[in-house]
């Protein structure tokens, strides 16, 4: 196996541990507040209303590992699958280390400018991902192999 798929799956690692961190923070911070009874699960049931800023910071954060990355998995795949090149790879690293930027950024403060910055970070890497794949594949069908 290659450095460069090594690093690419180990993108997809890390992008993926991110929302099972979330949500273990979730739970460090839901269970002791329903156990002391400071919220009531009625309430709490259809809404996120009840639950205090920092709570709802990292409830967010967390439903959005679940956007944008999904892109990442598409283009990871199709990049295993082809064979994975260093550009895709270093894309791949690069777009995992912005998704933990948003996430800490999300949970801990919510600086909009900062979490705007980080989100696009990773956008544009997930675009210039599938540029590369596209002209790949281009020059794939071109070459006939």
């Amino acid at each position: 196996m290659s450095a460069a798929t090594l690093a690419l799956l180990f993108a997809m690692l890390v992008t993926g541990a991110i929302p099972l961190v979330l949500l273990w923070i979730m739970g460090r911070i839901r269970l002791p507040m329903v156990a002391a009874k400071a919220i009531s699960i009625k309430d709490i049931a259809l809404s996120r209303d009840p639950w205090p800023e920092h709570e709802k910071r990292v409830s967010n954060a967390f439903d959005n590992q679940f956007e944008i990355p999904v892109l990442f998995y598409l283009v990871a795949f199709m990049s295993l699958y082809l064979g994975v090149t260093l550009l895709e790879a270093g894309l791949g690293f690069l777009f995992a280390v912005s998704r933990i930027a948003h996430a800490a950024i999300f949970a801990i403060n919510n600086n909009v400018f900062r979490r705007f910055w980080a989100f696009s970070t990773g956008y544009v890497l997930i675009v210039l991902l599938f540029i590369e794949l596209f002209a790949r594949l281009f020059f794939i069908a071109l070459s006939g192999t």
